[in-house]
């Protein structure tokens, strides 16, 4: 969970009501976040990762203001609509659509930065970055003076050598590939524009870079100081409703600086026509509330104005008339009933809730599979293997094409999926492991992993019509690795289980042909391994040869406790 240093005077200033320290460790604690310590005018705490808008003071604040009952209820912010709305503009090329496509915007006036305010608002995207934006991967954040930027604004991608400006506390003008080859944070985060012969920048109307996302500002357009007053805010990434969500939490926090709201116009080439969408947009989701869903999870018996008064210690608002709940526009975690529910019972006091014997009488007991599963990890780890645990999330470019599976092969997908790179359940846990060795080309070699996970599979057998497959996959990338390497792991691996396996040959995409073969045993096909393919190393940007294998944990389960 990440760690934020929140300044207790700003923090007091914010909820307009003084707490001791033991009042403020025992709200903070009931507020469903880690508090670690309070020293002096320094409060630490942790914060979950699925509450990004209580990563600064102003967010934080927001809500243990309403938790105390000091400030309830749905926050409103004011958003400006600039006179000369043709300035206040950025222009989206269609050059950027297969490095990274969206972006949203805003600016911010009025603001009185001290050495103070930059901390908090550079410790606010920094912990975005992190979590939210999954260290930069997922979407990434630029904050700029606007003092310094010519209006309006243009967002596209260039050829490396094209880029030229001098990136932040840089000596002098670098070109994009200089930068990710040479720059302290170009060379930390130079492996997600890997693959690209094109990297995304924002240019003002003077054609000045103010960035090249998500690696730098320029030190000349993206440097914040003590004498700005006004900002630009962009958030780009792969998800326009989750940059939306990003860009809510800054502007809403720079608003309780003191700052004033503005809207800008985004216009996107789409053919022939010119889409134009407004950013920042902060009206609030009507959420429908179940009540009696609600009552059964917490078991609570609450009258509906005690659940409004406990949703408004939320931060959240009660339409009476239409029973809705009126979710703010910063709040990214709302996605079920349930998350109201939650926060119903936090705002009750899990301190008040009465511990009781269930009436029913029953024995805890480990699943077996899962016991079976830990002596499996336990035989790898003694064969020197490393455990890895990953998504059962993915998509369908890893989890298929990058594996040269057929591209049509059915999979499980996401109704509603919040982003690209996570848009299915993944069919089998191999793709998994070489994304992972894609993501660590520049550590030493051997690497030797495994995981333990779960396949999802289509299937007409059971009620949900997804049937959830135990998976073990194995994955060796050595400068010598062959297809003896990976046979040695399962003989091993089914000897200490006490089976006795064989191979047959076996034709699979994923492998080169002719070094490919089925895991047999008793007549039972329980999985495959081979020497990869090379095109699927490529595909994942992996230069040393790897073996893998795959097999299905419950008909090994079965075939042990026959």
């Amino acid at each position: 969970m990440p760690t934020v240093n929140l300044n207790k005077q700003i923090l007091e200033k914010l909820l307009g009501k003084k707490l001791t320290d033991e009042e403020l460790k025992d709200r903070i604690s009931m507020l469903g976040t880690d508090l670690e310590k309070i020293e002096e005018d320094d409060i630490v705490v942790e914060v979950f990762p699925n509450r990004p808008d209580m990563l600064s003071e102003q967010g934080f604040a927001r809500a243990l203001s309403s938790f105390i009952g000091a400030k309830t209820g749905l926050r409103k912010f004011k958003i400006n609509q600039p006179k000369d709305s043709d300035r206040y503009t950025v222009k989206i090329e269609k050059s950027v659509e297969k490095v990274r496509p969206y972006t949203a915007c805003a600016i911010v006036k009025k603001l009185n930065f001290n050495d103070e305010k930059i901390r908090e608002i550079v410790q606010l995207q920094e912990k975005l970055h992190i979590t939210f934006g999954r260290h930069r991967k997922k979407l990434a954040i630029g904050i700029y003076p606007l003092e310094m930027i010519n209006l309006p604004i243009t967002y596209k991608a260039l050829k490396p050598e094209e880029i030229k400006f001098r990136p932040l506390e840089a000596p002098g003008e670098m070109t994009g590939s200089e930068i990710l080859e040479s720059h302290p944070t170009g060379k930390e985060y130079a492996h997600l524009l890997e693959g690209f012969d094109r990297y995304p920048v924002f240019v003002d109307a003077l054609d000045k870079v103010l960035s090249m996302p998500p690696i730098i500002n320029s030190h000349e357009t993206g440097k914040v100081t003590d004498d700005t007053k006004e900002v630009f805010i962009e958030c780009s990434g792969f998800d326009f409703k989750v940059l939306n969500q990003c860009l809510n939490i800054i502007v809403t926090s720079l608003a309780e600086m003191g700052g004033e709201i503005y809207q800008m116009t985004l216009e996107r080439q789409d053919g022939k026509d010119v889409m134009k969408t407004l950013t920042p947009d902060l009206e609030p989701q009507a959420w429908k509330l179940d009540i009696g869903y609600v009552k059964k999870m917490i078991g609570l018996e609450l009258r509906e104005e005690e659940v409004k008064d406990l949703l408004e210690r939320m931060g959240y608002g009660y339409d009476d008339k239409e029973h809705t709940v009126l979710i703010p526009a910063y709040r990214t975690d709302i996605l079920h009933q349930i998350d109201l529910a939650e926060d119903i019972a936090i705002a009750y006091g899990y301190e008040k809730f009465e511990a009781e014997i269930p009436n029913v009488m029953t024995l805890g007991e480990e699943d077996p599979l899962e016991v079976f599963k830990n002596r499996i990890a336990n035989i790898l780890v003694g064969m020197g293997l490393v455990e890895t645990i990953s998504y059962n999330l993915s998509n369908k470019d890893i989890n298929n094409q990058k594996m040269l599976l057929d591209p049509k092969s059915k999979v499980v997908e996401l109704a509603n999926s919040q982003t690209i790179d996570r848009s299915i359940m993944r069919s089998w846990v191999l793709p998994s492991l070489m994304q992972i060795l894609s993501e660590n080309t520049n550590k030493e070699y051997p690497q030797e992993l495994f995981e333990l996970g779960t396949g999802f599979v289509i299937s007409q057998t059971t009620e949900t019509g997804i049937e959830e497959v135990p998976k073990l996959a194995v994955v060796i990338a050595k400068a010598d690795s062959d297809f003896t390497s990976v046979k040695q792991v399962a003989d091993e691996l089914l000897e200490a289980l006490e089976l006795k396996g064989s191979v047959e040959k076996a034709s699979h995409p994923s492998f080169i042909p002719g070094r490919c073969a089925k895991i047999v045993v008793r007549r039972k096909e329980v999985g495959v391994m081979g020497e990869i393919h090379p095109q699927v190393l490529e595909n994942f940007g992996i230069q040393m040869p790897g073996v893998g294998l795959e097999l299905d944990i419950r008909k090994i389960y079965e075939l042990v406790t026959q």
